[in-house]
């Protein structure tokens, strides 16, 4: 019943930036929270930020660098990302905690497809 679609992923050279955006569809009662995660091959997904009531958390590997900003009321969260590192080269996925009209549950999470971004030394 819902859907996320990430954008604004691509290839990148050190030290540039993109800004990466997210949008929720279905059948959305409210959004407790929407985030975002990456992962690079190999390597478990992590958190890279994340925000609850406008309050927002960051890794520590791109705080400073990347700022997490979101709309509740069109359903869409973005990230900036700044000073971008080789390191930070990996698939990109939105997350959201959401409450449907289903009401079976409080609340799930649910996972866009994922935006590559590839940052070029």
């Amino acid at each position: 019943q819902v859907r996320l679609v990430e954008s604004g992923g691509g290839l990148v050279q050190a030290g540039g930036s993109l800004r990466l955006s997210c949008t929720a569809s279905g059948s959305i009662f409210s959004i407790n929270t929407m985030g975002w995660y990456r992962q690079a091959p190999g390597k478990q997904r992590e958190l890279v930020a994340i925000t609850r009531r406008g309050f927002a958390t960051y890794a520590d590997s791109v705080r400073g660098r990347f700022t997490i900003s979101g709309d509740n009321a069109k359903n869409t969260v973005s990230l900036q990302m700044n000073s971008l590192k080789p390191e930070d080269t990996a698939v990109y996925y939105c997350n959201a905690n959401i409450r449907t009209y289903d009401f079976t549950t409080y609340s799930d999470d649910y996972w866009g497809q994922g935006t590559q971004v590839t940052v070029s030394s």
